[in-house]
């Protein structure tokens, strides 16, 4: 995401290059080489207007330090003031209440259910609390099965009423339900909408004054840019929701409604969704996003993302193992399946400072450990833990059996036995501590 809007700034920021002081001039082409980049991406004229006078204009009122150069005293303002446009600082989603209501509405084909699902998740995995899912949408006939089915992927359970065609109902039911239960949160699920239509528009409002929600949140599409803006002005003029949820973020390589919105409606964003995945859900945090426009990485999310998969007990283990060079290929694998668990492979690659713009036309498949994840499967436990056995016709039974070239298997190996050079002295360097204390 904000592919296209990272080359672009990196563009104007070049003016500025070999310039020995920041002028009335060069700063005047640079803003200006900026709202282009702005507009490409999407972001309404008026947004993009009022950021470049405000960027313009602290530019001119710095006093350059000798040490810093011109451009880089512009990259720092620019970052600083996206941030500022997009919220400044995460925005908590609000879980008070006995149960906490969050109402969920938005476009038809927005990613609602799927958001309602994946918000679920994050309550009950990240926040630990108990949660159920109410299936409101008695418009769309797919609608209750498809969040039956993701309630039953996360273990959550859903409220449903068959033949209750009445919305507000089935909402009032399911939070009774709920209190009655020791539920701690309520997720209500909505038909999806128009604005221009007003016998549903007129449907959310009264089950929004019905259920009196403790949080609304907003779904709506990035990839629609300044559609989508525009159509959270308007539900926000019926609703008065908390906040916005953009999905498909892994689509969106402009970020126009990102950018905006926040700046546009006064409301700010509070989950990114960026991908398929039910895990693909993401706190919105506005100064780390513009560190990624910026090409500046996201180191935070990154460990953060690291410490959601980190086990203890089992880096204990490791590196007691480590310690004694027992590391063995079945560890190996494992700690594959922790990384891929933190989702996408070029994405995780991206959040470390300057490897986003090297990769940017590396194709890094989903499925890049797929052919070693087969190699350690054809492996006997035996050969697992003490690859020092594995000859020249052992290496060919595994290739053979693994569907995979002789070089390959090599090469694996020998990749492992870096890998465990490496992690040995990241280990006994107490790495994990470091990581502990990086998110304090």
């Amino acid at each position: 995401m904000f592919e296209n809007l990272s080359e672009r700034l990196e563009r104007s920021f070049k003016i500025l290059k070999g310039e020995g002081k920041i002028t009335e001039i060069n700063v005047a082409e640079t803003v200006k080489d900026i709202r282009k980049a702005l507009l490409d991406a999407d972001v309404s004229f008026k947004v993009a207007k009022e950021f470049c006078n405000t960027v313009k204009d602290k530019a001119l009122g710095q006093n350059v330090l000798t040490a810093v150069k011109p451009q880089q005293m512009m990259v720092k303002i620019v970052r600083d003031e996206m941030a500022a446009f997009m919220g400044s600082a995460a925005s908590e989603v609000n879980l008070k209440g006995n149960p906490a209501v969050v109402l969920v509405a938005g476009l038809n084909g927005s990613g609602k259910t799927t958001f309602s699902g994946k918000l679920a998740l994050h309550v009950k995995s990240k926040k630990g609390m108990k949660v159920m899912l109410a299936a409101c949408d008695t418009f769309r006939p797919a609608a209750i099965e498809q969040l039956k089915v993701l309630g039953e992927g996360i273990g959550v359970p859903v409220y449903t009423e068959e033949g209750v065609k009445d919305p507000i109902q089935i909402a009032r039911n399911a939070i009774k339900k709920a209190g009655q239960e020791g539920y701690s949160v309520v997720i209500v699920d909505t038909a999806g909408r128009l604005a221009v239509d007003d016998e549903l528009m007129d449907e959310i409002s009264a089950l929004h004054q019905a259920v009196r929600p403790t949080e609304t949140l907003f779904v709506v599409d990035a990839m629609t840019g300044q559609d989508a803006v525009e159509t959270a002005r308007i539900f926000n003029e019926r609703l008065d929701f908390d906040g916005v949820v953009l999905t498909k973020m892994d689509g969106d390589t402009r970020g126009g409604a990102a950018l905006s919105i926040k700046a546009v409606v006064g409301k700010p964003i509070k989950f990114v969704s960026t991908g398929e995945k039910m895990e693909a859900l993401d706190i919105f945090h506005p100064d780390r996003i513009a560190d990624r426009i910026l090409g500046m990485g996201d180191v935070v999310t990154l460990v953060e993302k690291a410490q959601e998969q980190f086990d203890e007990k089992q880096a204990r283990e490791l590196k007691k193992k480590l310690a004694k060079d027992k590391f063995s290929l079945w560890d190996f694998y494992e700690q594959i399946q922790q990384v891929k668990k933190m989702g996408n492979i070029k994405d995780l690659a991206a959040m470390i400072p300057g490897v986003g713009k090297a990769i940017k036309d590396v194709d890094i498949p989903d499925d890049a450990f797929k052919s070693v994840e087969a190699i350690i499967l054809s492996m006997t436990p035996y050969e697992r833990e003490h690859p020092d056995v594995l000859n020249g016709s052992r290496r060919k039974r595994i290739a053979d059996g693994s569907g995979t070239s002789l070089a390959e298997v090599n090469k694996l190996l020998k990749q492992f036995e870096g890998t465990r050079k490496v992690m040995k002295g990241a280990m006994t360097g107490n790495l994990m501590q470091q990581m502990r204390g990086m998110r304090r």
